[in-house]
């Protein structure tokens, strides 16, 4: 297959743009349709300053790297999360390699470091040992960012969700008729009483689209999920619109546009979408629960828990933790 720009052998073929571009021109063309993008909903401008989220992945390296090529004013943020199996280690290594050579800025919170835990400890104490940690996961990922933004004066803050993980979590939220959260589903998140704005650029770009662009830009990134999204439900719905994409070339983005424009068109008018905050009570950062947020109550429980297991070793088993603990 030839590349239609140029008529040179094609690198990339995308059946749901009937397009097919040779290396040079899909470099050009992929950043292209990002800037598209982030000025079609007004995500962000040159003039202000964007936090971009790393996590050593594809996504995220290759957005910052576009957004970088593009000349947008940006710095990175990377949050040490002491995954197991060396997966943090490496993810991080790799981010750190990125900016290096690009001489881009990049922060690093370590949770362990600047916290006390890493997260499967979190995830041990604040489950007694049970379920995943995905969601002490997202928990403390969304509060640092956020927190990351607003201490350093940010306009914006980045994450490299693509059009597979934005339908994934459509199609799950629309089985399961999550009102709620499917009104507050969009390329941006305004910024609300201390909430930073949050914007997801490669929101229409396929993860394939991604793969490649790094592929063909020589960027190095974790190839390896994290070892805690083996059996997660968004996984099961990505390889169900897998299924549909292959069937119907177009389908996800099809699924996802008709989305933003029947949210457009009122279809969550009568949903109200923000939730009244105000700033925590210990550390001030913005929560809708009474008194203290979710983050400083869940750190009082991690607290507890080590100093009960200090006191008395023998009451790991009754408090219904792992030994480890």
């Amino acid at each position: 297959m030839k590349c239609r720009k140029c008529g040179a052998t094609a690198v990339i073929h995308m059946r749901q743009h009937k397009l097919a571009l040779c290396g040079e021109h899909y470099l050009t063309w992929l950043p292209e349709q990002v800037e598209r993008f982030i000025f079609k909903y007004r995500m962000f401008t040159r003039a202000e300053k964007v936090l971009v989220a790393v996590s050593g992945g594809k996504d995220s390296l290759g957005l910052w790297d576009i957004l970088h090529r593009l000349g947008y004013r940006t710095e990175g943020l990377y949050i040490g999360l002491g995954i197991e199996q060396n997966y943090s280690d490496e993810s991080r290594h790799l981010s750190e390699q990125f900016a290096a050579a690009r001489g881009l800025t990049l922060h690093v919170v370590d949770v362990e470091e600047k916290f006390g835990s890493t997260i499967p400890e979190l995830s041990v104490i604040s489950n007694r040992g049970h379920g995943k940690p995905c969601s002490v996961c997202g928990l403390s990922k969304r509060y640092i960012m956020n927190r990351a933004a607003l201490e350093g004066g940010f306009d914006a803050l980045a994450t490299g969700h693509n059009l597979d993980d934005e339908v994934a979590v459509l199609m799950q939220n629309t089985f399961n008729w999550a009102a709620g959260y499917l009104a507050r589903q969009a390329p941006v998140l305004p910024a609300q009483d201390g909430l930073v704005r949050k914007v997801k650029p490669l929101c229409r770009i396929y993860e394939r689209e991604m793969t490649a662009y790094c592929l063909l830009r020589g960027i190095e990134y974790i190839y390896e999920e994290c070892p805690h999204a083996e059996g997660s439900s968004t996984i099961y719905y990505k390889e169900i619109l897998n299924k549909m994409e292959g069937d119907r070339p177009g389908a996800k983005l099809q699924f996802y546009l008709s989305f933003l424009q029947a949210r457009e068109n009122g279809l969550f008018a009568n949903i109200k979408q923000e939730v009244e905050l105000h700033p925590c009570e210990r550390c001030g950062q913005p929560t809708s629960a009474p008194g203290e947020c979710a983050w400083c109550r869940m750190w009082d429980k991690v607290k507890l828990v080590k100093r009960t297991v200090t006191a008395n070793p023998e009451s790991v088993p009754l408090l219904g933790l792992a030994a480890q603990a």
